[in-house]
């Protein structure tokens, strides 16, 4: 996979990036653009925003089905992670 970071702000936990190649693009998409953003909670945990632009290559379409299936991917990618560092809090202080 092929990837760029357009964007990194530590003060407002927000991260940007782009997918241009590799297995997570449909053959119909030119690139994905992600948003995420990290919103702190009053109970002290926190809230993961997440916004994907999709530009597809001419004027393809991309069916509903295969928007979810990502979608899903990419929730399961997240647990797996957040189940991670929730056991090993010490890699990431």
């Amino acid at each position: 996979m092929k990837h760029r970071v357009d964007g990194l702000d530590n003060e407002n936990f927000t991260y940007s990036y782009t997918v241009m190649e590799g297995d997570a693009l449909m053959e119909e998409l030119e690139s994905i653009i992600y948003h995420i953003k990290i919103v702190p909670t009053a109970d002290g945990g926190s809230i993961c925003k997440n916004r994907s632009i999709y530009h597809t290559k001419g004027d393809a379409q991309i069916a509903e089905d295969k928007i979810k299936a990502g979608k899903e991917k990419a929730l399961n990618i997240f647990k797996a992670v957040e189940a991670y560092l929730h056991a090993n809090p010490d890699a990431y202080n």
